[in-house]
């Protein structure tokens, strides 16, 4: 049992059955001169301290309780990043130095490089060198308060790369005290052997991947990388349509570079739609009428030195059920640190702090829809919580660059600080 006292401000995220919009992104459930008390790796209960001391638990287990003095500290959900590829051989160095020169993400990729510059890598990497690479981040995300994390895989391209590349996932998550969410991204971009015959390559995804995916419970969900150089909204469907046959809930990259239509592939009840910098007006609507969360991921725009990014304002205003995340990868977002995201999302997308604080929490959660267990601080859920040196909830977005979180609680285990 884990007994969390002394905690200047809670933010308890509580209350959120589904994802949060509009103004309801403005609560963040604060309770100043907080506990919380966990068994099991459940919340029990959390409230005012003063309350919470007299609670039946604490009397009748009081030599079994751990207690962690938060010192006037701040205490929110561990934070979920819902984005992620995690699984890859090496930096994409020469890609950054093009693109500090001046070239484009299109004309990296149709040099050779990009996502299938990362291909090579991974296809001769080992299932065990794989994992390590994908658990040293998850630690780097745990270090910085992440509990929950979606990982794709998406650079190996060919049915065995890609089985092996999930396999590396699970390796690393047995490994690791917080949750995974793995999810299959054959359809990333079509690989060169593929370069004439992209039909191939759609039924190899839909036929072969996720099948097997779905047979050996490697992957929860199927992406796919919607955009032109990459896969067509039919191509889309078609890839959607194989995952609702095999058992697997979907997601998409869309609209990064550039707007597609969205209401055949929101048929699908898609979990989330990733990215979102370039949206046709007449899906807002659409979108705000369904379950599926906008995932927004400001740190590619940093990255690839963009100086638009999400209009997360207007999703917002819409009813749009927001979200971010890292979208770490190798190429175009290399950070593992969601504080970081949180203050890009307030400079550069003009959320408040508190509706940074909801994305990156409960509407992460949602859009792994694990809401009924991640992303809030109340009886039931996962004990999944960050502790941060801060004097103010503000502070996390505020200072930038760094690492003020000080220690992370995963399933009820203390396993930072």
């Amino acid at each position: 049992m884990l007994l969390l006292t002394n905690i200047s401000q809670l933010l308890t995220l509580r209350g959120s059955n589904s994802a949060r919009r509009g103004r309801e992104l403005d609560d963040v459930g604060l309770i100043e001169d907080a506990a919380v008390l966990c068994a099991g790796g459940r919340i029990v209960v959390a409230g005012k301290q003063r309350e919470i001391l007299r609670h039946p638990w604490i009397k009748k287990h009081k030599r079994k309780i751990k207690e962690i003095d938060c010192a006037n500290k701040t205490v929110l959900p561990g934070f979920v990043d819902s984005h992620t590829h995690l699984v890859f051989a090496a930096p994409r160095l020469i890609d950054f130095e093009k693109r500090i020169a001046g070239a484009s993400y299109q004309e990296i990729s149709a040099a050779g490089g990009g996502i299938r510059s990362s291909v090579e890598g991974v296809r001769k990497a080992s299932e065990a060198k794989l994992a390590d690479g994908a658990l040293k981040v998850l630690d780097q995300m745990l270090a910085s308060g992440t509990t929950t994390v979606e990982a794709k895989s998406g650079y190996g391209l060919n049915l065995d790369a890609e089985m092996k590349s999930l396999r590396a996932i699970r390796r690393a998550a047995k490994q690791w005290p917080g949750a995974v969410v793995p999810t299959l991204l054959g359809a990333h971009v079509v690989p060169a052997e593929f370069k004439d015959k992209r039909d191939d390559y759609v039924r190899l995804v839909c036929e072969k991947m996720v099948p097997e995916a779905a047979k050996k419970q490697l992957a929860q969900f199927v992406d796919i990388f919607c955009e032109e150089n990459a896969f067509s909204v039919e191509e889309t469907e078609e890839v959607f349509a194989a995952a609702e046959k095999h058992g697997l809930k979907t997601r998409a990259h869309v609209g990064q570079f550039t707007a597609c239509p969205l209401e055949s592939l929101l048929n699908f009840g898609p979990a989330s739609f990733d990215h979102l910098d370039n949206l046709l007006e007449a899906d807002l609507p659409k979108l705000a009428l369904s379950n599926t969360v906008a995932t927004l991921v400001p740190g590619a725009n940093y990255f690839l030195g963009h100086s638009r990014f999400p209009d997360a304002r207007k999703l917002i205003s819409a009813g749009v059920a927001v979200a971010l995340a890292t979208d770490f990868n190798p190429g175009t977002s290399p950070t593992s640190n969601m504080q970081f995201i949180l203050s890009l999302a307030c400079t550069h997308m003009k959320m408040s702090p508190v509706e940074a604080i909801c994305a990156a929490t409960i509407n992460g959660a949602h859009a792994l829809l694990m809401g009924d267990r991640k992303g809030s601080i109340e009886p039931g859920k996962d004990a999944d919580m960050a502790i941060f040196d801060v004097n103010d909830y503000r502070e996390i977005a505020y200072w930038f660059g760094g690492n003020n979180c000080e220690m992370t609680i995963a399933n009820g285990n203390v396993v930072t600080g």
